[in-house]
């Protein structure tokens, strides 16, 4: 085989997401000479979730919030299962970013008359503290980083995917990433000092789910095969209200976001009655995993909409008020043939978020040396549940501190071999599909969504888990024995296909083996067979490792490092 060619680097960023773009900038902005490269699946500025946030972004500004406030919030709706430092550091510094993203890179947020910062309620919070821009947030942080990024002359490769983490010669440190050139179809190396991996998680091993459908939990394949270890991946958060346009549309799945329900929507059974009060006194503004179960009961009761949800109800607010403050929503479901301002819409709940990822400390540094994370490829922020809203400070927030740290560990580094052994062997094991017999891809894919929508879902058993953990292994044998055939190279989506399933059956089994090994209910993991929370002071974390072809899940403790359950940090005045 000739030589693979190669492409050295001082940081290599992997996701133009907001982690990946933050963090290069961060990385520039403390060193102007380093040699920084975003490599990104599809486009940067035009790919990836960051983009496709709507909400909001929490942040404590106003008078009488306090960080503290949102502390306790986001621990209480973790379930006192995240990493409290990581957690203090989110709210901390989301502060400092939010400023940062106005006054440094030309976001414009919403506004009050008086000129302060527009800030909208949000399920699970005890204070409004959603600052937007309408319901399209996420566009207008992206489209400002993008344009810095570009500015800047930082290096990109786009349309290039990871598909490797190489370690050194002496397998101490990480020396690389293999990347496939989308374009060619040919293999290249990369060198770095440091990486960052910033793909971002995104569930869409689910029948109904939120993500781009680029997203394929490449970064948490990769840390797997790595020999890394992930936290947390029983937390998969379904948000509550995903558009059901009908089968046969890509459209299903697509988030109507949670301020509809913070205005005052409504949510009614395929009777057309309201009944989240029959579940959470908060009524439709309860957190979204008991939004979520509540749904999903309601459908298994047999009191579903005509294909198989609930219905969002907004008109009673003023279809001219729901037209001004969600135009964003009233156009996505216009394009889908719903009135959302004036009818009744079609919802059910979507797998949107995961709360587990790889272990990483608040510094964005992991157990690897020269391998960073942030953003939705780490675990431990948010615990079994995340709050709307923190979700892309947790990106920015974290990438931010990941560049500053990337660009002082690279200070001190050279650029290592690489264990080339890893780099042919992983060559190998990703070109077998081209040289088998095409089969059936398509099948082994709705298969896997419906797997995991039945017996991964919202509401888990023992006994539905272990037969999803062998529904798992059959796909997977499945798909190792199939290939795409002898086809061109460049622009595969077939190959791509093939790739993005490995990852994905991967990742389904480590979240199906934490579930199991989770025996009770906390946050977005609900066991019909273990409803109670069991006891806060004893609270674990599931620790999941890949060795020698095989899952190994050990429960851990969690470290109550500022507060433990039962106290609060909120001094009452």
């Amino acid at each position: 085989m000739s030589a693979i060619p190669t492409i050295d680097t001082d940081i290599l960023i992997l996701g133009s997401g907001g982690a990946g773009l933050f963090a290069a900038l961060h990385a520039h902005q403390a060193n102007p000479n380093l040699n920084i490269t975003i490599a990104v699946k599809g486009l940067l500025g035009k790919c990836g979730c960051t983009r496709m946030v709507q909400g909001g972004y929490n942040v404590a500004l106003a008078e009488g919030d306090s960080v503290e406030r949102h502390f306790m919030d986001t621990i209480e709706g973790g379930k006192w299962l995240s990493d409290q430092d990581l957690a203090w550091t989110l709210v901390s510094k989301a502060v400092e970013r939010i400023h940062e993203l106005e006054n440094e890179l030309g976001c414009f947020f919403d506004r009050n008359p008086d000129g302060t910062v527009h800030q909208k309620a949000f399920a699970g919070q005890t204070f409004d503290r959603t600052v937007h821009k309408g319901d399209l947030t996420g566009i207008e942080i992206i489209n400002r980083l993008a344009e810095q990024v570009w500015s800047r002359g930082i290096n990109r490769l786009e349309e290039h995917r990871a598909i490797e983490l190489i370690h050194s010669k002496d397998g101490k440190a990480l020396a690389g990433v293999l990347m496939l050139n989308m374009q060619t179809g040919q293999f290249v190396l990369v060198r770095a000092k440091a990486v960052l991996l910033a793909t971002g998680g995104g569930p869409t091993m689910y029948k109904y789910h939120t993500p781009s459908g680029d997203k394929s939990c490449d970064g948490l394949a990769m840390a797997l095969r790595a020999g890394l270890t992930l936290r947390d991946m029983e937390m998969v958060q379904f948000h509550p209200t995903g558009l059901l346009a009908g089968p046969g549309t890509r459209m299903t799945g697509t988030v109507l976001e949670e301020g509809l329900r913070g205005a005052g929507g409504y949510l009614l059974n395929g009777n057309k009655e309201r009944f989240m009060g029959n579940y959470d006194p908060r009524n439709e503004r309860a957190t979204r995993d008991i939004v979520s179960r509540s749904i999903n009961s309601e459908i298994r009761a047999g009191r579903a909409t005509p294909n198989g949800g609930v219905y969002i109800q907004m008109n009673h607010l003023g279809p001219e008020n729901v037209r001004k403050q969600f135009k964003g929503m009233v156009e996505r479901c216009a394009d889908s043939g719903f009135d959302l301002a004036n009818d009744l819409v079609e919802v059910v709940p979507t797998a949107h978020y995961m709360m587990g990822g790889l272990v990483f400390k608040k510094d964005c540094s992991t157990e690897l040396p020269g391998l960073f994370a942030a953003g939705e490829d780490t675990g431990g922020v948010h615990g079994a549940n995340r709050l709307g809203g923190n979700g892309v400070a947790n990106s920015t927030v974290f990438g931010g501190i990941a560049g500053d740290a990337m660009a002082d560990w690279v200070a001190t580094q050279q650029l290592s071999e690489c264990n080339m052994d890893e780099v042919m062997a992983s060559i190998q094991e990703h070109e077998a599909p081209l040289k088998q017999l095409p089969g059936d891809i398509e099948s082994i894919r709705d298969a896997l969504a419906e797997c995991m929508w039945d017996d991964v879902g919202i509401s888990r058993t023992r006994e539905s888990l272990l037969r999803a953990s062998q529904t798992l292994e059959q796909l997977a044998s499945q798909l190792k024995q199939i290939g795409v055939g002898d086809i061109q190279r460049e622009y595969s989506n077939t190959w791509q296909d093939w790739m993005n399933l490995q990852n994905l059956i991967l990742v389904s089994q480590a979240v199906t083996q934490a579930a199991i090994a989770r025996e009770n209910s906390r946050g977005a993991h609900y066991r019909d067979d273990f409803p109670e929370p069991g006891s806060l002071e004893d609270s674990y974390y599931t620790a999941v490792n890949f060795n020698n072809e095989e899952l190994k899940i050990e429960n851990r403790p969690v470290q109550f490092t500022m507060i433990k359950p039962g106290q609060t940090i909120l001094v009452e005045a």
